[in-house]
């Protein structure tokens, strides 16, 4: 059975730091690329950022270069994504999703999801 795991959500001041992490079981994680997306209420689920299978390739929707980081440790099944210089903006629900496919944004492209984790920048 593939299930995927967000953990590292929280309440966290602007200009503070989180780190989410997705664990994958029921398939190896180097057969799919990973993306995090984000949904915020009453806006559509939009992708933040992915990384490719091997993690040599990497990509980033522009309100978040410079601050995130992904990850991948393809031994412990596990997607990282580190998030500096939080933005109130940057409040929604994240979600880690795998694809075939490196380097689509589009959500029909991600086969299986995770069930998300609350990430609120807040003073």
């Amino acid at each position: 059975q593939v299930q995927l795991v967000e953990s590292g959500g929280g309440l966290v001041q602007p200009g503070g730091s989180l780190r989410l992490s997705c664990v994958v079981s029921g398939f190896t994680l180097d057969y799919y690329a990973i993306g995090w997306f984000r949904q915020a209420p009453g806006k559509e689920r939009e992708g933040v950022s992915c990384i490719s299978r091997s993690g040599g390739s990497t990509l980033y929707v522009d309100s978040v270069k410079g601050r995130f980081t992904i990850s991948r440790d393809n031994a412990k099944n596990t997607v990282y994504l580190q998030m500096n210089s939080l933005k109130p903006e940057d409040t929604a629900v994240y979600y880690c999703a795998t694809t075939p496919w490196f380097g689509s944004w589009s959500v029909e492209y991600y086969n299986y999801w995770g069930q998300g984790t609350q990430v609120t920048v807040s003073s």
